[in-house]
């Protein structure tokens, strides 16, 4: 018998077309998957043993999501978000943002890591805050895989607390890609800007086009309100895309958060460079409808994101299930076309999507060799089971709550819905006992951009 870490017996897992295979076997070894194959196959399978042993035919395996646009920092804004006139990321999330401390961010980390794992996210792309060595050093202490970035923004009227200018940001940047990327083979660095209209032409300039020559990969807000694309048209003459490809700062490595307001010609640029996207469904809903469809069309890889617990919770099948929801009314009713986007678009989109705007295609697939950032579905539940089709029940049906184990870079992170690497009764109490002392908590202030 030879030897692994963790062996899963009896299983259904979600194979990369989309189906479901009963009765395998998984054998995991270190970070990586060791082996799959049907148990009851004695031509396919070779005896494995392992102290970690998971036998539940009750289960099924699938890849962990990847939340594609997170906003660690803006943990503590839950229920402070919803019904706000717009524009909330000017009134209320940037004086937020630029009043945590250090230890403040760290606890948003713990929060945050602690919500995904327990609804079947294991890896994340941070769209930027404050203090990001503070939530790199808890995600690292949970075993999570993500990439992290600064907040970096100079507009004029952003808080002193953080803007940062040209000569100082990159530098910075640079400095945490040095110390963290990389770092236990679970986190990535990416640089960013905040969002163009939040920042001078010097800076997004200089960010960009060095992400571009030290190959490392880009992120940034695009094209997500009506009128922030009107401003930028206004200011520089032509569209967000149009212009960052006119001057050289669009790749394969460049991940486009929500762009909602895309033109055919920005849909060809995003085509011709590869470019990542990822939307934002519960979020965006009151923004507009991304040509979605126009995209999948194109090959253009679509990641789905939560945009941070402000905007109703971290729960992905959630996002799912509301985009779902979206397309139907919007493009699926126009054209009468009830399956604009299929159950297994859907899944794919936030699997093998999520992989690419993390940049790792060892993600996002249950295959031999790939990383081990598996979670299990408790199908034996009245609201999954009986179904015709199990693909169908994850999108109409399932939920976070529905994750019983999660495997992050080949190690339980969770194991009957209990977390194994964060202390989930003390974030929980910290988090409450800050809720209660700290006013900024509950009244944001204002900033009129």
């Amino acid at each position: 018998m030879l030897p692994c870490d963790i062996l899963i017996k009896n299983a259904a897992v979600l194979m990369p077309d989309m189906s479901i295979a009963k009765n395998q076997t998984i054998a995991i070894s270190g970070s990586r998957i060791l082996e799959i194959a049907d148990t009851d196959n004695s031509d396919q399978t070779i005896s494995y043993q392992a102290e970690t042993v998971i036998d539940d035919p009750h289960l099924l395996w699938m890849p962990g999501l990847t939340d594609g646009h997170l906003h660690t920092s803006q943990q503590f804004l839950r229920g402070s978000l919803l019904d706000e006139k717009p524009v909330i990321w000017k009134r209320i999330n940037v004086p937020f943002e630029a009043s945590l401390k250090e230890e403040t961010m760290a606890l948003s980390a713990r929060l945050a890591g602690a919500e995904m794992i327990k609804c079947g996210t294991t890896s994340f792309v941070d769209a930027g805050g404050p203090h990001i060595e503070a939530a790199a050093e808890e995600y690292l202490k949970m075993g999570m895989r993500g990439a992290l970035t600064w907040q970096t923004t100079d507009g004029a009227n952003v808080p002193d607390g953080l803007r940062i200018d040209t000569r100082e940001a990159l530098p910075r940047l640079e400095k945490f890609h040095r110390e963290y990327h990389g770092k236990d083979g679970l986190l990535k660095v990416y640089y960013s800007v905040t969002s163009l209209m939040a920042c001078t032409e010097d800076l997004f300039y200089t960010i960009f086009l060095a992400a571009k020559e030290q190959n490392v990969t880009a992120e940034c807000h695009m094209n997500e309100y009506a009128s922030e694309v009107l401003d930028f048209i206004e200011r520089y003459g032509e569209r967000p895309f149009l212009y960052l490809e006119r001057i050289g700062a669009l790749s394969p490595q460049f991940v486009a958060a929500h762009c909602i307001m895309l033109s055919e010609s920005e849909i060809q640029i995003v085509q011709d460079r590869g470019i990542k996207v990822v939307h934002c469904p519960f979020s965006n809903c009151g923004k507009g409808v991304p040509q979605t469809p126009r995209l999948l069309a194109a090959g253009i890889p679509v990641a789905f994101g939560s945009d941070g617990a402000g905007h109703g919770g971290l729960d992905l099948f959630r996002e799912m299930r509301a985009f779902r929801c979206i397309m139907n009314v919007a493009c699926g009713i126009t054209t009468g076309n009830p399956e604009i986007t299929p159950a297994r678009t859907l899944l794919a989109m936030a699997l093998e999507g999520g992989a690419q705007a993390l940049m790792n295609s060892s993600l996002g697939s249950v295959r031999r060799g790939n990383l081990a950032d598996l979670i299990a579905i408790d199908l034996d539940q009245p609201h999954l089971t009986p179904t015709g089709s199990i693909v169908n029940t994850l999108i109409e049906s399932a939920s976070g709550a529905d994750v019983k184990h999660s495997i992050i870079n080949g190690k339980l992170v969770m194991k009957d819905r209990k977390l194994l690497t964060i202390d989930e009764d003390k974030v929980l109490f910290e988090a409450n006992k800050a809720m209660k002392s700290h006013a900024l908590f509950t009244k944001a202030g204002a900033y009129t951009g």
